[in-house]
């Protein structure tokens, strides 16, 4: 993927919505100020890239998608009706995404980490889930969990079921990674993405490492000229990528203008 900018234009990128948790309510308000942010960045804009968990939950049945967040799919279409790019990353919560964005909204979805060039600048960006060292046991329920059987299986189950499960099981997995003090910066030995970053820095150069999962902000340098960025979230936080050609920096969003 090759972009070139023209002039006064942006690449924007955003992870880790989780739109439906932690519940209706606040989850409505974070919706409103998702999309107020994409109506004050539009102008700007060249391609915004969605980098995973936008979904707390999502599985798309053969004729089925998830209740709800009408509001967003509409302004990411409006976008895609005035010829932005747009661009859609599955992460740990939304991997059973499929064909529905990319057939009725002409929006590709990746699963894995995609290289690019953003005028000459060499990026490498995906959710992050599952990949660098430790976290073992979230690998092997990766594995099952993007088993086409395991999949074939669980549209089975009625999808008022299914929902709850995975609404359920979403929420366990939340209050086990708070215990844990995940959104708390760990020292770079024990950040898996930023040893995963050093890894690929050793073999192939990238001037930008863009990931999210990781629910933390964070901008640490790789090598020389080689700079990791999560994304943060949205939940609390509220944190985006901006690319302006030149340099990458994590931006803020206060829900009424771009500071």
């Amino acid at each position: 993927m090759n972009i070139t900018l023209k002039e006064n234009q942006k690449v924007f990128f955003v992870s880790d919505f989780h739109l439906g948790t932690p519940d209706e309510v606040s989850s409505k308000q974070r919706e409103e100020k998702i999309i107020k942010w994409l109506g004050d960045i539009e102008t700007q804009a060249a391609a915004i890239f969605f980098v995973g968990d936008i979904f707390d939950f999502w599985f798309e049945y053969d004729k089925v998608i998830p209740k709800g967040f009408m509001r967003f799919l509409s302004k990411i279409t409006q976008l895609r009706c005035n010829g932005i790019p747009l661009f859609f990353f599955t992460g740990n919560h939304d991997l059973w995404m499929k064909d529905y964005f990319t057939k009725e909204l002409d929006i590709p979805v990746f699963h894995n980490p995609i290289e690019m060039e953003i005028n000459q600048k060499k990026f490498l960006v995906g959710h992050g889930d599952g990949l660098g060292p430790g976290d073992h046991k979230y690998k092997i329920l990766k594995k099952i969990f993007t088993n086409k059987a395991c999949q074939w299986l669980f549209k089975w189950i009625h999808p008022d079921i299914g929902m709850a499960i995975a609404h359920r099981w979403s929420r366990n997995s939340r209050i086990t990674n708070d215990l844990k003090n995940e959104g708390e910066f760990k020292g770079e030995n024990q950040e898996w993405l930023y040893l995963y970053c050093k890894e690929i820095e050793s073999k192939m150069h990238f001037d930008y490492y863009i990931f999210g999962h990781r629910h933390l902000p964070l901008t640490l340098e790789i090598a020389k000229n080689a700079t990791y960025f999560n994304l943060g979230e949205w939940v609390n936080q509220c944190y985006y990528g901006e690319f302006n050609g030149t340099s990458f920096h994590l931006k803020q969003y206060n829900g009424y203008a771009i500071s």
